[in-house]
């Protein structure tokens, strides 16, 4: 069965997050595209560039604003693989991103549907369409094999710990 177009891009998304885990960052990749072409990409990197900001879909925007030489981002779509935080949902407003497609919902902080729906507050001045689950069993899996794996390593460390004081 051939993908759609925002399957295929989730999964390019979804290799971007790869790169996150394996940087022991929170595994999300994100991806910007216009007329069928990457314009900016990036993954979640808060940890090794020391910066709260680092989110994946700030990382995209950085770049895809570089190489557009314009903050504005009309027309173009951001794949991303868990449901946008408040600060990314303001920054893609800010962008003037026509479309958001994200792969899970993020129960705790998701902006979009899950906590808020700040892409369709009243005092947004730009339209910006969404939509959800996009290879959400994927998206989600890989977070939750990270998390799991951060879970056991803590427990292991805590053991040794203990083991080491007795």
């Amino acid at each position: 069965m051939a993908l759609s177009e925002d399957e295929r891009w989730m999964h390019y998304a979804l290799k971007l997050a790869q790169k996150a885990y394996e940087q022991g960052e929170v595994p999300v990749g994100a991806v910007i595209v216009r007329d069928g072409k990457v314009i900016g990409e990036g993954w979640n990197r808060p940890i090794t560039e020391h910066d709260p900001t680092a989110h994946a879909e700030i990382v995209a925007l950085r770049d895809a604003g570089v190489r557009e030489q314009n903050y504005r981002l009309s027309g173009s779509v951001l794949y991303v693989t868990i449901e946008p935080c408040t600060m990314c949902v303001g920054a893609i407003i800010h962008g003037r991103v026509d479309r958001v497609v994200f792969g899970a919902t993020e129960p705790k902080a998701g902006a979009v549907v899950s906590q808020n729906n700040l892409l369709s507050h009243h005092s947004v001045n730009t339209r910006v369409s969404h939509l959800g689950g996009v290879c959400e069993e994927e998206c989600r899996s890989l977070i939750s094999e990270f998390f799991a794996q951060r879970r056991a390593q803590k427990k292991r460390e805590r053991a040794a710990i203990e083991s080491n004081g007795k």
